[in-house]
């Protein structure tokens, strides 16, 4: 393979950001941006700051992500290079993952996303709260989906 994608219009990864810009839809930027509002993204990268853990930790401390979408979500940070994956011959096999040098500078900007989250989210639920009881008391909108 030569080292382009077709994603990319046939360029090189390093060649595609030169400008980036992710308000064009072709902006491989957006692949980040999708990454990083993932909510499953930001919980597992979470934990693994605070140091390597098996697979079936992150499951337990990640109430209501199953399997499927841990395994999924695991490996796509893995091939954006944001989590590394160690396999240790034992019986079963024991698999760890950590944190990537990117993925702790991604990290890093994540938590105050979360803080902001916890904080503000009682005030988010009375504004949703205030924004029913209003729609559910006037006219229909043109505009609900």
């Amino acid at each position: 393979m030569d080292g382009t994608l077709l994603g990319l219009g046939g360029k090189k990864p390093s060649e595609a950001v030169q400008d980036p810009n992710a308000y064009i839809s072709a902006c491989p930027t957006r692949q980040a941006l999708d990454r990083i509002a993932d909510k499953w993204t930001v919980l597992i990268l979470g934990l693994l700051e605070g140091g390597p853990m098996r697979f079936n930790r992150l499951r337990r401390e990640i109430e209501g992500i199953s399997q499927k979408m841990l395994s999924q979500t695991l490996k796509s940070l893995e091939r954006d290079g944001l989590v590394s994956r160690k396999v240790f011959a034992t019986v079963p096999v024991t698999v760890e993952y950590s944190i990537t040098p990117l993925g702790a500078t991604l990290a890093q900007t994540l938590v105050p996303l979360r803080i902001w989250a916890e904080t503000h989210i009682a005030r988010m639920l009375e504004a949703r709260t205030a924004y029913d009881r209003a729609e559910g008391d006037g006219p229909a909108r043109l505009d609900a989906a």
